[in-house]
């Protein structure tokens, strides 16, 4: 603005001070435009013409309406191709909408030459405007890199500036926040952006809305927080937060889904542990007490009596101690288990548990049956379907042995009157003992037949067999006989029993034969 274009003649003082305001802003490193009420310049400083270096001199362009100016920059080579992709009349319509509506965001121009303009215009007091022309190449480019840094990340990234409103993000952080541009998230403050968030049910909330916020903001403040959100399909993130130099925050979403699964399966491992613990305990408690009335029942008794409960005691305890043991191994070492362990503790956890029960309902079957107190429901039943169902329970086992089951029944073994449940019960006891004692690729034989009035139903295998002298002992209950398998281990001496007294509670009766190495034959033989 040179002093002789002043319509009025000024004061010497007035005049000395303008060319000093002139000189001054000549030395910025900024250029300085100002228009009149109708766009046109009215003032240049020097390093307008240093940004647009086609233009003519700026004392030439005074006078010059806005868009003529743009045309200029155009037709001088100054404009990028990318800016000009709409057309001429569309960039130059862009570049006014500045003014004309009186839009106070800054507007960004990229030069042919790999410059990058940034232009802030602001209303002056006389209807018109004052621009301000910034080459802001190396900020944008500093910028595009970051973007496309946090872009090629996998996780996802967001800055914050000092009023805690997104300046800047990836696409991985849009996706989780519900947006599909990561432009249409710019400007929102933290706040309402996490509110949105949860609206759209972005996130699985572990209680209300109200305190999850809470929480999350409280991790946001902190100068170095940690959080951890989950998606709706499952997804977990790590959130860490820290506070920038500038006064604003960075936020950065880590994928620990599978961290977050682990730990999950062994929270619930653990309380199902604590659980089976509890109930192992209750189990132990009861137990403690069945055996401390069968000792007062039984304080006269003889020595074999006194046999019993003591095997009977190291019966229970085994299982329930594998139980307790491997617990308390998994809580005192959690950590430093991986889940496939956890998995493989916990099925001999269970494998113990079903033993103890097995074990439990044998001996409740046999108090009930001492007692008088088992009730039968009688109704026709199919031979061949009971042995059909005891081998059925049993043919995983035998097929892990190589044992062979084959299964004999007579076309006129008709309906008989019996319980259904007890039956089986008691011919998958000899089923199972037989299986237990029998060598890998020998064979058991289920077989029945009708004669003399009773229905006939045996059991026999080709193991190693039982001395004739321990016949009548096997018949009571806790009394065992090694018949050379490692499967000895694996009972307590209550099948036979049980199987006796389920089959005389039907008015028939249990007779066993064994020559020793030469097998072993239980027959049942019930009324029909």
């Amino acid at each position: 603005m040179n002093i002789a274009q002043f319509p009025l003649a000024l004061p010497e003082t007035e005049a000395a001070t303008s060319a000093e305001v002139c000189r001054a802003l000549d030395g910025l490193r900024i250029a300085i435009t100002v228009h009149d009420s109708g766009e046109r310049l009215t003032y240049a400083n020097q390093h307008f013409n240093y940004l647009f270096r086609s233009l003519p001199h700026r004392d030439a362009l005074i006078g010059l309406g806005y868009d003529e100016l743009i045309r200029l920059e155009i037709a001088g080579g100054e404009i990028a191709e990318s800016e000009l992709e709409r057309g001429e009349a569309a960039f130059v319509a862009k570049r006014r909408r500045q003014f004309q509506e009186r839009s106070f965001q800054p507007l960004d121009v990229k030069l042919a030459d790999g410059r990058i303009v940034e232009i802030k215009a602001r209303a002056s007091g006389m209807g018109g405007w004052i621009a301000l022309w910034t080459d802001v190449t190396a900020a944008r480019h500093a910028t595009m890199r970051l973007e496309d840094t946090i872009e090629l990340s996998a996780d996802a990234f967001a800055f914050w500036d000092r009023r805690d409103r997104l300046i800047l993000c990836n696409s991985e952080f849009a996706a989780l926040h519900g947006a599909n541009d990561p432009a249409h998230l710019m400007g929102q403050p933290f706040a309402e952006l996490m509110t949105r968030a949860v609206a759209r049910e972005r996130f699985e909330i572990d209680d209300d809305v109200e305190s999850w916020l809470s929480r999350r903001m409280d991790s946001h403040r902190a100068a170095a927080g940690a959080f951890t959100c989950v998606t709706k399909n499952g997804s977990a993130y790590l959130v860490r937060e820290r506070a920038t130099r500038g006064g604003g925050s960075v936020t950065v979403f880590t994928d620990a889904t599978d961290r977050h699964r682990v730990e999950k399966s062994l929270e619930r491992t653990q309380k199902a542990l604590a659980k089976t613990k509890d109930a192992a305990k209750k189990q132990a408690s009861y137990l403690s007490d069945l055996l401390k009335r069968l000792s007062e029942v039984e304080a006269e008794a003889d020595t074999a009596k006194t046999t019993l409960l003591r095997t009977m005691s190291h019966e229970l305890k085994t299982p329930l101690n594998a139980i307790l043991g491997f617990a308390d191994l998994l809580r005192a070492c959690a950590d430093r288990f991986g889940p496939d362990q956890v998995s493989e503790y916990a099925g001999l956890i269970r494998a113990g548990g079903e033993n103890l029960l097995k074990l439990i309902n044998q001996i409740l079957d046999l108090t009930k049956l001492a007692a008088g107190r088992y009730p039968l429901c009688r109704a026709p039943v199919e031979p061949r379907f009971v042995l059909t169902k005891a081998m059925d329970c049993v043919s995983a086992r035998a097929a892990a042995k190589s044992v062979s089951l084959i299964l004999e029944a007579d076309v006129d073994c008709s309906m008989v009157d019996a319980d259904e449940c007890a039956l089986s019960a008691a011919l998958m006891q000899l089923v199972e003992n037989a299986v237990a004692f029998t060598q890998a690729g020998g064979e058991v034989r289920l077989t029945a037949w009708r004669a003399d009035g009773r229905l006939h139903l045996r059991v026999a295998d080709n193991g190693p067999g039982v001395p004739q002298d321990d016949l009548a002992r096997i018949l009571e209950p806790f009394e065992q006989v090694g018949r050379g398998t490692a499967d000895h281990a694996s009972g307590a001496g209550l099948g036979l029993p049980l199987a006796k007294g389920l089959v005389e509670l039907h008015g028939g009766t249990l007779a066993i034969e064994s020559v020793l190495g030469d097998g072993f034959t239980a027959t049942v033989a019930i009324p029909t």
